[in-house]
């Protein structure tokens, strides 16, 4: 079966057997942020942004990608820099093993593109379907609300020198 969709802002068209998981062809591409959790998407080790929503690839099936958008972390990552999230969960020691915070940082940026004000709760919530071992959530949300709160910080920067906002 031939499928066209666009991987992390390229447009991509592949041929996958009948039945192929997201997860699989993403994997077998190269990209190794998503990580296997768990065949009934338990862990959310492999969450993924189709059209801008949080999803596990390994539940994802290759045919029904078809003419969307999906995201992985490798995306976020501009000119060899890290997005500011990203650095955020580096600062906070929200990383321990690397193996969950993929699917964190991709589920964070789901909620952020919904409701860029979320609360700590909010935050807790879209954390939810990611297990979570290492850090216990607590250094994660710390990551996200620091993060959030340098965002603030710029925006009344910017204010501060007449500059346009964002």
């Amino acid at each position: 079966m031939t499928v066209s969709f666009t991987l992390n802002g390229k447009s991509t068209t592949v041929d996958v057997p009948l039945g192929r998981s997201l997860f699989d062809f993403l994997r077998g591409s190269g990209i190794f942020s998503v990580k296997f959790g768990s065949d009934k998407g338990e862990a959310g080790c492999d969450t993924v942004l189709i059209n801008g929503r949080a999803f596990n690839a390994s539940l994802v099936l290759m045919h029904s990608v078809a003419g969307k958008e999906v995201e992985t972390l490798e995306s976020l990552v501009e000119d060899g820099k890290l997005h500011p999230l990203q650095q955020s969960f580096l600062d906070a020691g929200a990383m321990q093993s690397g193996y969950t915070a993929p699917g964190m940082i991709m589920s964070i940026i789901a909620l952020l593109r919904e409701n860029p004000y979320p609360t700590e709760e909010d935050i807790r919530d879209a954390l939810a379907g990611n297990l979570d071992r290492e850090t216990g959530y607590v250094k994660p949300v710390q990551a996200v609300m620091d993060y959030l709160a340098s965002r603030c910080i710029e925006l009344v920067e910017m204010k501060n020198t007449n500059k346009n906002s964002c």
